[in-house]
């Protein structure tokens, strides 16, 4: 069951690209905090976007194994721009929006009526520049692997 999706090139791209963005980003969360903290493999938001090299993986992945002409290259691409100007804009701006209420939840007042409530997650976007590393990322990655 697992050999035809090992066997599928832009897949295999996408996954590949997606895992180096994720280890990238525990690294680099690592040295900026001095410790190692596990679950940036699976967080969301930081450099380089996860999000943008799987897709941008992925759609170089399908250029390069069905041409630059072929329907499935262009939803590739299509889905690529879209995920990672969503990356940029509605998800960057639900962060924003996290960091405000976080900061509310710390008044005097309103703490009390939420004390059982966990802080929400403030970094889920991504700035241009982490959506261009993962884009870079996420083509040379296929480049290399097809």
């Amino acid at each position: 069951m697992l050999t035809p999706l090992l066997g599928n090139r832009p897949l295999l791209c996408a996954i590949v690209a997606w895992a180096l963005a994720q280890f990238l980003k525990m690294v680099l969360f690592a040295v900026l905090e001095r410790r190692i903290n596990w679950r940036r493999l699976i967080d969301t938001g930081g450099l380089p976007s996860a999000h943008s090299s799987f897709v941008t993986g992925l759609a170089t992945g399908v250029a390069l194994t069905d041409g630059l002409q072929s329907t499935t290259f262009a939803i590739a691409v299509v889905f690529a721009l879209i995920v990672m100007y969503d990356a940029m804009s509605l998800r960057r701006e639900a962060g924003k929006h996290a960091d405000i209420l976080n900061e509310l939840l710390l008044l005097s007042f309103i703490q009390e009526a939420f004390q059982e409530r966990e802080a929400l997650k403030e970094l889920l976007g991504h700035t241009p520049t982490e959506v261009i590393a993962g884009a870079v990322l996420g083509i040379v990655t296929a480049l290399l692997l097809v």
